[in-house]
């Protein structure tokens, strides 16, 4: 992306003063929206918001039920800022932001940092570490590098979904003229919001992992009887016997 200014030394290109702009406009809606919120009487607009907070709470409880609160304020601040970041492009003269490679790699690192803080505010820090080395510490490597690839992939993938749109775009309007334009925009406006919805669904089913990573681990505890001294277990009537 081409820099626009320089801001103590540092370049400030167009991604970034299109993130800024969208930022400073969802501040705007926000305190617009929250100025006048009424049970009796819910506006138009209010009625909207509501919408739109309960189908987030909805497909976080599909996956999560009972953390919807827990996980709202980022997974559904992700979903909204994708939206409008893929269609940013449709504004003459403003590129989506998720066009840039540099931008899908932050969202992507977001996801990575907030996966581990989730997992280690549900599971404890000991616990959540434990899931890596289960079921053979042997796996560790893998583990980790299963975490970098996906994080890589979440951000490659967004960032060519959004760039070949946007160039698939252009050159149909070069090729056929404005006489296509309805036909485009549908289709830029239809694949902005699958994205979205996509890379919204992984990182509610990676911070669904990292959550639920001490229940996998007490339930291969639970699946393997023998304790740290090579013994056994033996349910009985009466309680658990040890024996040999």
């Amino acid at each position: 992306a081409a820099v626009v200014f320089s801001l103590g030394g540092f370049g400030i290109t167009a991604t970034v003063v299109t993130t800024w702009g969208l930022l400073l406009l969802f501040w705007i809606v926000c305190r617009l929206a929250t100025r006048r919120l009424c049970v009796e009487r819910p506006g138009l607009l209010q009625t909207a918001l509501e919408g739109v907070v309960q189908a987030f709470e909805s497909a976080i409880d599909s996956v999560l039920p009972g953390r919807a609160g827990t996980l709202l304020p980022f997974v559904g601040t992700i979903w909204l800022f994708l939206v409008v970041a893929n269609l940013t492009g449709l504004v003459p003269e403003l590129d989506s932001p998720t066009g840039d490679l540099s931008a899908t790699a932050a969202l992507a690192f977001l996801v990575f940092l907030s996966t581990h803080w989730y997992g280690i505010r549900s599971a404890g820090l000991k616990n959540y570490a434990r899931h890596y080395l289960s079921p053979s510490p042997i796996l560790l490597p893998f583990h980790l590098l299963g975490e970098l690839s996906r994080t890589l992939a979440l951000a490659v993938r967004l960032f060519g979904n959004i760039m070949s749109l946007e160039m698939a775009a252009l050159m149909v309007l070069l090729l056929a003229g404005f006489l296509v334009p309805v036909p485009v925009l549908m289709l830029h406006i239809v694949e902005a919001l699958v994205q979205a919805y996509i890379f919204g669904t992984l990182t509610l089913i990676y911070i669904a992992g990292g959550m639920q990573s001490r229940e996998v681990a007490q339930g291969r505890a639970a699946a393997d009887p023998t304790d740290a001294g090579g013994h056994t277990t033996r349910a009985t009537c009466t309680g658990v016997r040890w024996c040999r």
